[in-house]
């Protein structure tokens, strides 16, 4: 019995559970037959042609995806992709290891080449790309109106309620409070948080 090989395509923009419905769907009507599709990456079990290959990079952009072919552009995605789930949908971080050691651990590579490779591909450092990544769920979580303030400093890992008003008046320009006072919101699509 012959074994199936099975390919990993990277996919670039892919931030939240409807950008992993998106991708699937197309894989499905590409035949593809997706394995396991989450934030970042796809594994199918065929080992299409150029030719569809080509259809579905088409097909991935007209929705607001980019197949990536290059390692270190896959690698820079692997990093938000790691961020965005962390500060985001809460993955948990093995034991009490900083980020920067999951990093290195996770993506198998010194966290000083990756952080080398993220800031001269994305223009920013990743310790800024985690700030401007927790802002956006500290105002997420604002909107919503459900936790307190010092319930969103816990949640979104500030050491206090201090802490998180300062970086967010430094980011945003205006306390917490004053943004959440606001009637229109200038909330970021998670692929767009860069600087």
């Amino acid at each position: 019995m012959a074994v199936l090989k099975h390919q990993k395509l990277f996919i670039k923009n892919m931030v939240c559970n409807r950008c992993i419905m998106a991708v699937e769907s197309e894989l499905n009507k590409l035949d593809l037959k997706p394995v396991s599709v989450i934030l970042g990456e796809a594994v199918i079990e065929t080992n299409p042609d150029p030719a569809t290959i080509e259809v579905l990079r088409k097909n991935l952009q007209i929705i607001g995806f980019e197949l990536i072919d290059d390692t270190k552009s896959r690698l820079v995605e692997q990093i938000k992709t790691e961020i965005i789930s962390y500060v985001h949908y809460d993955k948990e971080v093995e034991g009490y290891v900083n980020f920067s050691q999951h990093l290195s651990r996770t993506l198998k590579h010194e966290y000083s080449y990756l952080s080398n490779l993220f800031s001269s591909v994305v223009g920013t450092t990743i310790e800024k790309y985690i700030i401007l990544q927790r802002i956006e769920r500290v105002k997420e979580l604002l909107v919503y109106d459900e936790l307190t303030l010092s319930e969103i400093s816990w949640k979104t890992g500030y050491s206090s309620v201090q802490h998180l008003s300062n970086q967010f008046k430094k980011v945003i320009g205006m306390s917490p409070t004053a943004y959440k006072k606001m009637q229109s919101y200038n909330r970021k699509t998670l692929d767009s948080v860069e600087k």
